[in-house]
């Protein structure tokens, strides 16, 4: 039986589909949010740029409140990163992903923890947490009463490992701030039942149902799991398979939508970090391949980016003055855009300013890229 090649433009559209980026979606935001398997957020705010280009007439004080109420929270997950996630996913999810968290720790702070029990450090940390919310250099300098011997900064980033810690509030807020500040999962929401695992062959399905179509190594990508194929193995007789255009095997859900190579695509602006390029590890169906990696992602360098017929093809910056009466939007293209595609650009940009900067002069400056 021959399976069927997808052009990189057919993945793009279809991958822009399931993130609600090729059209706004009329989800409720938990709906969006779980349909998306979370949204990454090292940067607080990141949420409410990402849901704004996806949902139709996205309320971002609406969705500041149902955080503040707990519906939603910020905790380590996929890749061992911070991901806003529903309060119904959280420790699920938490649960499932827990060998990503040993792994980075491991690889980050394995020599200066050795000789700690870690299950042991994890009871010590979840009464200091739960007593009132701490950040990590607060809990280290706790802990290390009862490890002397042990650097102050793995000792508090260690406690995540087996604690389901998430960052607590005023952090995450619309237009606040706060530190880093963490209490247990269990804590916070209120759960005093234990909360079983999510299976693996859910959260592969729910991947594909949000990045599909796609290989093991970008669900692995994705993740932060390893020994995925066999999770797929399994699932092989309930997905469609096709191929990509380097002979990949891809794999997707039957009913799922793919839309085509034929479908425009708007101008959209991404937050650093947004899932629709982390989401796979073959990052040819959404970046520009004339634009090299590290000018759209640079480690822990945070790059706000923006789409031109479905690619990423440069990046952007909104400033403001201190009363916030002056909002500037500053486009750099990576690569050339159109006097049609500008223009789509400066429209979808328009309405980012008013979200971002509401009642304050507008303005969009273009700029050369200095490295190009």
């Amino acid at each position: 039986m021959s399976v069927r090649t997808l052009s990189e433009r057919e993945l793009n559209r279809a991958t822009l589909d399931r993130q609600l980026l090729l059209k706004r979606s009329e989800m409720d935001a938990a709906h969006a949010v779980e349909h998306l398997v979370g949204l990454q957020t090292q940067i607080p705010p990141n949420h409410y740029v990402a849901l704004w280009s996806r949902l139709t007439d996205f309320d971002a004080q609406a969705f500041s409140q149902r955080f503040e109420n707990r519906e939603f929270v910020r905790i380590s997950l996929q890749r061992s990163t911070i991901h806003t996630v529903t309060a119904r996913d959280c420790l699920p999810l938490r649960q499932l992903l827990q060998p990503v968290q040993d792994r980075n720790l491991k690889g980050a702070f394995g020599k200066r923890l050795q000789g700690i029990d870690l299950l042991e450090l994890a009871a010590h940390a979840r009464k200091h947490v739960e007593q009132e919310p701490r950040t990590f250099n607060d809990l280290g300098k706790l802990l290390a009463e009862a490890y002397p011997d042990h650097d102050v900064q793995a000792l508090g980033v260690a406690a995540r490992n087996n604690l389901a810690l998430v960052q607590v509030t005023p952090r995450g807020l619309w237009q606040q701030g706060g530190l880093a500040k963490h209490t247990t999962a269990e804590q916070w929401l209120g759960n005093a039942k234990a909360v079983p695992a999510m299976r693996a062959e859910e959260l592969v399905l729910r991947y594909l149902a949000a990045f599909g179509p796609a290989s093991v190594m970008d669900a692995q990508s994705w993740s932060g799991l390893t020994g995925l194929r066999e999770v797929f193995e399994k699932l092989r007789a309930k997905l469609v398979l096709f191929q990509s255009e380097s002979g990949t095997e891809l794999f997707d859900l039957p009913d799922a939508p793919r839309p085509g190579e034929g479908i425009a695509s708007p101008a959209r602006f991404l937050p650093d970090y947004d899932n629709v390029f982390i989401g796979h590890k073959d990052r040819a169906r959404i970046n520009d391949p004339r634009i090299p990696k590290e000018k759209i992602f640079s480690g822990n360098t945070p790059i706000s980016t923006f789409t031109v017929d479905g690619w990423i093809r440069g990046v952007w910056k909104i400033d403001t003055d201190k009363k916030r009466s002056k909002g500037t939007l500053n486009l750099t293209p990576l690569v050339p855009v159109t006097k049609a595609q500008r223009a789509d650009l400066e429209t979808e940009g328009a309405g980012l300013l008013e979200f971002l900067a509401p009642g304050a002069d507008h303005d969009v400056r273009w700029h050369e890229d200095e490295n190009g």
